[in-house]
């Protein structure tokens, strides 16, 4: 359960950064709501899933999905750049989170 729980919290990381984009430094009201309400169930469900975790795969874990999840944001959503460079760049992160994942407890 707590892999689940990591999940859904790095999804929820993924949406408040977007949020904190579009809340155009916090002032506009809408976005700035989601991106605390966002934030308030992604560390919630992150403390969760260290009930049974590491420390230091959890938070890797959750800070990755949070890093690539806005970095394909970006790319699909908001037309950032997509340049090579980049994209090995994600990929190493990818890998190091399959690792972290391989290297830790079920």
């Amino acid at each position: 359960m707590a892999w689940i729980y990591l999940t859904i919290a790095g999804i929820f990381e993924i949406i408040w950064a977007f949020a904190m984009k579009q809340s155009d430094g916090f002032t506009r009201p809408g976005p700035t709501a989601v991106t605390i309400a966002a934030m308030i169930v992604s560390f919630a469900l992150l403390s969760l899933s260290m009930k049974s975790l590491p420390l230091g795969t959890a938070y890797t874990i959750w800070t990755g999905i949070g890093a690539i999840g806005a970095f394909l944001v970006g790319i699909f959503v908001l037309g950032e750049q997509a340049n090579a460079t980049r994209i090995v760049a994600a990929l190493l992160i990818v890998s190091g989170l399959l690792l972290m994942k391989l290297s830790s407890p079920a």
